[in-house]
């Protein structure tokens, strides 16, 4: 398990490390335990620009159809294609082998106004989720 203290999240659940200005995206154990069972991802293409907040990907779960909201702007340049035929790593792993996509950040201060864990629990807690 990486050290989550060091991550950030978006309030729709989106983990986003950061190194340099590549951000690696999944979704919090908080979201994958709500989603239970994901059965497909839809991955997002690579190359694709994406906007904070904009839908990025889907993820089906036995419950529903799930959107995945890019935490930052930028451009999508790799999406974790072991989901394609492993789709339950993201409840297995959600931090490590179930990574969703990495962004090229284009404003990487967006990250720095993302939630930190323990805004995000507090977030989590008080929503009634």
């Amino acid at each position: 398990m990486p050290d989550t203290s060091k991550l950030r999240y978006a309030e729709t659940h989106e983990w986003v490390s950061l190194s340099g200005n590549i951000a690696t995206v999944g979704i919090s154990d908080h979201a994958q335990k709500e989603i239970s069972d994901v059965v497909f991802v839809e991955l997002p293409k690579e190359g694709r620009v994406v906007k904070q907040k904009e839908s990025a990907m889907v993820i089906e779960s036995v419950k529903a159809a799930f959107d995945i909201y890019a935490p930052v702007s930028g451009k999508i340049i790799k999406a974790n294609q072991a989901l394609s035929g492993k789709p339950d790593l993201v409840n297995r792993s959600p931090y490590e082998e179930g990574w969703l996509f990495q962004i090229e950040c284009s404003d990487p201060k967006q990250f720095q106004s993302l939630l930190s864990e323990a805004d995000y629990n507090n977030v989590k807690h008080h929503a009634g989720h």
